[in-house]
């Protein structure tokens, strides 16, 4: 995705600012959180939906509220899915995406849509759907006791193996910081170690990774990566939990206001101020 630029007033796409010499433009990416894997060998959670955006026009002197959804909570029975997480001000149009959905577990065999879909669990063919333009399908079970990995941004969740459980799908890089770094990868589905069967590992973008012995719980997405939880291996106490959601916004250093709330991490790249929030806040422009 490329940085940050200043651009004449006709170039604008979107939302409005004018202020200064010129309008201000920012690039923004928008991850929510990813949702749980499923308990029992279940299925790997659904990554949280992400967007990317260029030339995004402000308006001097508003505030922009920034929402970072948490990641679902995994259990030792059904979890929950992740929380949306969202861009908005007064005159701009709410840049919103859909949390990662729960996996499918022992007794509950249906992974669930959202941003991306979870897993499903049991051998059940059909993982959660994505949503277009956010993430991609969770996996499905085959033969056996097998369950599907949870979807990613770029990449549906695999189906998983007779006993075993499918790998996660791949986020999608970005490189909005100055560097390329992805997020928003799927959970991994646990697999039946029991009778040999294997668990899935995490997509690229903070999946986390089915139980890799028997009875051990699914290892959470990575915080702030959007990433959906691994399901549990066997007869494992908990699925997953799905990885917190973030937002960044890069703008020209030039017009950066230094005015903000909910103590997000500064940084520059070239010209940008890059903000990253890890948590809940607001930057006025």
């Amino acid at each position: 995705m490329p940085l940050l630029s200043t651009r004449g007033a006709t170039s604008a796409k979107g939302f409005g600012f004018s202020g200064g010499s010129g309008p201000i433009f920012i690039d923004y990416l928008v991850v929510a959180g990813g949702g749980a894997g499923g308990a029992a060998h279940g299925g790997g959670g659904g990554a949280g939906g992400m967007k990317t955006g260029s030339a995004v026009k402000l308006t001097k002197g508003t505030t922009y509220t920034i929402t970072v959804g948490d990641g679902g909570t995994g259990s030792s029975a059904q979890g929950t899915s992740g929380n949306a997480s969202s861009l908005s001000g007064t005159d701009i149009t709410t840049v919103s995406t859909t949390g990662g959905g729960y996996a499918g577990w022992y007794a509950n065999t249906s992974g669930v849509s959202g941003g991306s879909g979870g897993g499903s669990a049991n051998s059940n063919p059909t993982g959660g759907a994505g949503i277009s333009g956010e993430g991609s399908p969770g996996g499905g079970g085959t033969t056996g006791i097998s369950s599907g990995g949870g979807g990613g941004k770029s990449q549906n969740g695999a189906n998983g193996p007779d006993q075993s459980g499918g790998n996660g799908g791949s986020g999608q890089a970005s490189s909005i910081e100055g560097s390329s770094i992805s997020y928003a990868g799927g959970g991994g589905g646990g697999g039946f170690a029991r009778v040999g069967g294997t668990s899935g590992f995490g997509g690229a973008g903070g999946g986390g990774i089915g139980g890799q012995t028997q009875a051990a719980p699914g290892q959470p997405g990575t915080a702030n990566f959007g990433g959906g939880g691994g399901g549990g291996n066997d007869y494992s106490p908990t699925g997953g939990n799905g990885g917190k959601g973030v937002i960044i916004i890069s703008i020209p250093t030039s017009s950066y206001s230094a005015s903000t709330t909910g103590s997000p991490t500064v940084t520059t790249s070239g010209a940008n101020t890059i903000l990253k929030y890890t948590g809940s806040g607001s930057y006025t422009a």
